[in-house]
């Protein structure tokens, strides 16, 4: 079944220019090279008003609808009038629009500032929703939605297609990646991806494991800057892809890269860092928390 996706943008005249053509562009062009490129048909429409959303949704019947432009919390998204000046549209009368779409919307993406208000109030409908839980800047915003639409276009499921946007953020070195927020209609659950069954030692990697990973890496050596380009290689991660490894601290480098995989699900990257670390803690007190990190990654 092809999936449509809906993207909305407003800039109103008397807000500050957002680089929306270049968010769209790259969009749809991640999309048109994806391996599940025949499943998606992206629509567009520019300086919408309140009115053009309505029209929009029923001449589309999307199953993702995409928000991009500016938003102010508690008072709304801003959209456009008849004159292209700021018209603000709350939450809960987007809510109530997107309802009536429940049986086919999946997931709709608010990618403007302070956007979490509106998520919340959608997310009481619509299976999956990402808001932004303060501002966020262009550039981030553009990275975040290019990497969720790619993985879309892979085809991942939302969750890993959120947490790779998140990824995305980080890998360009910029420090908002805490920003996009996924929310979930109550009682949703993701469906499988494949039928494959996920083994019981395969679980996720909690706080308290990343922290420690984190911490060891620091104490190992492996996170100061000269040997960083070497542990990239032997877990197999291109270093130049890492927007972070150059002009990090120890403390940071070793904290996004723990994240970074961690949010990819890159399970075989984490083992190889276990491994390394089994290199130098293995005989000493935290041989047993390694060991138990391994067995949750499910490593050989």
């Amino acid at each position: 079944m092809q999936q449509k996706i809906l993207i909305l943008t407003a800039n109103p005249t008397n807000t500050s220019r957002l680089r929306l053509d270049e968010e769209v562009r790259e969009i749809d062009e991640g999309l048109r090279r994806a391996n599940k490129r025949e499943k998606f048909k992206l629509e567009q429409r520019w300086a919408v008003r309140p009115r053009d959303i309505q029209r929009a949704m029923l001449d589309t019947n999307p199953q993702i609808a995409h928000f991009s432009g500016h938003g102010t919390g508690d008072e709304g998204l801003v959209f456009e009038d008849e004159t292209g000046q700021i018209k603000l549209v709350n939450g809960l009368a987007l809510a109530e629009l997107f309802s009536l779409f429940a049986e086919q919307l999946e997931c709709v993406v608010l990618n403007g500032c302070y956007s979490e208000v509106q998520a919340n109030a959608i997310a009481q409908h619509i299976p999956y929703v990402i808001g932004m839980n303060k501002a966020i800047g262009d550039k981030a915003a553009i990275e975040f939605a290019v990497g969720f639409y790619n993985a879309l276009g892979a085809g991942k499921s939302v969750e890993f297609a959120y947490k790779f946007g998140c990824a995305a953020v980080r890998l360009a070195g910029i420090p908002e990646q805490l920003i996009p927020i996924l929310k979930k209609k109550p009682n949703t659950e993701e469906p499988p991806v494949n039928n494959e069954s996920v083994s019981e030692s395969d679980q996720e990697l909690n706080d308290s494991d990343r922290e420690l990973l984190t911490k060891l890496l620091i104490r190992s050596g492996r996170a100061e800057y000269s040997a960083r380009r070497p542990l990239c290689l032997k877990i197999r991660i291109e270093p130049n892809q890492l927007g972070f490894l150059r002009e990090s601290t120890v403390t940071d480098f070793a904290l996004q890269l723990i994240e970074y995989l961690n949010e990819i699900n890159d399970k075989e990257a984490l083992c190889k860092i276990c491994f390394e670390l089994e290199l130098v803690f293995k005989r000493g007190k935290y041989s047993i928390d390694l060991e138990n990190v391994k067995s949750k990654l499910n490593c050989n």
